[in-house]
């Protein structure tokens, strides 16, 4: 072998050892890679098959019920497939709150469904994130409250339009009635007033129109009249501002006129509670209009909405948040980008915070004197950073609304039906509502 060649082969040998040495450096450092993304635990969950995920194993049409019972055997954060689309939940007031409080900025992104992607583009309130979002809340709170919302000049409209809906209920003289299109005609007159400055006559072709296709698709279309701002990359054009009104007229109409419709059908269905709810009014207020400050004075009242609103439930999946970035959560790892269900039901019924959580229990806001007491696992306007921006026009609404109306009338379910065949199972929409039922508003005044 000549000299040439034996340097050849060492060279080659080199080379080799070299490389084998490469490829060892690349597998350790990879296996350390590797090792430290096991380690970043991510939340447990039913085993998903290949395309539909858990599909099989999820009740879609009560989506929500089958989330709760998961939660009980994987814990208060874990995974689902929606098919192909991976969904981490969190269950419980203690894991809701400290997500979406705590870690606001981690879960405060707005996952979009499909159809309000095309639909919104990014714009509005409801489904939009980043910039755009922070300024049209901004925009949308400074503006609402400058219109007086929270304040007395609400307060006098909510009254008027308390007047009007009385004239409607009286019309049927005690005879079993739907309620769903006065009641959404009247709520939605409120936010009428605040951004047009004026309310609309329940027979109103246009009005009801426009109406009724918010109760369908909790989704309004509205033409507001605004001013371009001129400047090319402001947030303040056409689009944006159309879709933040349409986004405050969805959720200021169907929200709380689907609360009322449930308290009034809880009233019926428990005419004892009615009972003790009169008396009070009757004792406290007489014949007076109410008044937002009178909810002091009404302890059980206000006791009786409260439960109506945990009970109800009427958004119990909230609207999809998203992740802005990776984070680990009660020692599981979520990918930035995940989309997360804050699961409201299992905050509003968590069998560690309620005494009687499928009941309708008003004591649950009553301490033992009879005197209201806040409850921390009271969420019914979600938390954080996407809470609801109307909570306080629509705790106002409530408050008189339901008072007035009780006020004037007794709800009894139709003749030949009695409170126990009252169903208050819900139709699944994006909200929970009352199934299809009639009452009857007698007269009490």
């Amino acid at each position: 072998m000549g000299v040439l060649e034996l340097f050849l082969q060492s060279s080659s040998s080199i080379s080799l050892l070299g490389g084998l040495l490469v490829l060892l450096l690349v597998y350790l450092v990879s296996s350390s890679s590797f090792s430290s993304k096991e380690d970043r635990k991510e939340p447990p969950g039913p085993k998903p098959f290949p395309l539909i995920g858990n599909l099989l194993q999820l009740d879609l049409k009560r989506l929500y019920n089958t989330l709760l019972k998961l939660s009980k055997r994987y814990g208060s954060v874990f995974t689902v497939y929606l098919g192909p689309q991976k969904v981490v939940v969190l269950a419980g007031y203690k894991t809701v709150k400290e997500a979406l409080v705590n870690y606001a900025e981690e879960f405060g992104e707005r996952d979009p469904m499909l159809i309000m992607e095309e639909s919104n583009q990014g714009h509005g309130l409801i489904w939009a994130n980043g910039d755009s979002w922070k300024e049209m809340r901004r925009f949308a709170l400074t503006n609402l409250r400058d219109f007086g919302m929270g304040k007395k000049a609400s307060e006098d409209k909510i009254i008027e339009e308390c007047d009007h809906l009385i004239e409607v209920f009286k019309t049927f003289k005690g005879e079993a009635f739907d309620s769903t299109q006065p009641i959404n005609y009247a709520v939605s007159n409120i936010i009428c007033s605040i951004v047009y400055g004026s309310r609309f006559e329940y027979d109103d072709p246009e009005f009801t129109s426009l109406v009724d296709r918010t109760n369908r698709y909790v989704q309004l279309v509205g033409s507001p009249s605004v001013q371009e701002s001129g400047i090319a990359n402001s947030y303040f054009n056409e689009r944006n501002l159309l879709q933040t009104v349409i986004n405050l007229f969805g959720a200021g109409t169907d929200t709380t006129a689907t609360t009322l419709r449930w308290g009034l059908l809880f009233m019926a269905k428990n005419p004892k509670i009615q009972d003790q709810v009169q008396e009070e009014l009757s004792r406290e207020i007489g014949s007076r209009n109410v008044q937002v400050e009178d909810r002091k004075n009404l302890p059980f009242t206000d006791a009786v909405i409260h439960e109506t609103q945990r009970l109800a439930n009427i958004a119990p999946m909230a609207v999809p948040h998203k992740t802005s970035q990776d984070i680990t959560f009660q020692g599981h790892f979520i990918k930035k980008g995940t989309t997360v269900y804050p699961l409201l039901t299992s905050v509003l019924y968590d069998e560690s915070e309620w005494e009687r959580p499928h009941s309708f229990y008003p004591a649950h806001f009553l301490d033992k004197d009879g005197k209201f007491v806040k409850r921390e696992a009271f969420m019914p306007f979600s938390a954080g950073r996407r809470i609801c921006p109307g909570e306080s026009l629509a705790r106002m609404e409530l408050f008189i609304f339901f008072t007035t109306l009780l006020q004037h009338f007794r709800f009894t379910p139709p003749p030949g039906v009695s409170e126990d065949e009252l169903d208050l199972t819900p139709r699944v929409g994006f909200t929970l509502s009352p199934s299809p039922h009639k009452l009857c508003a007698v007269s009490c005044m």
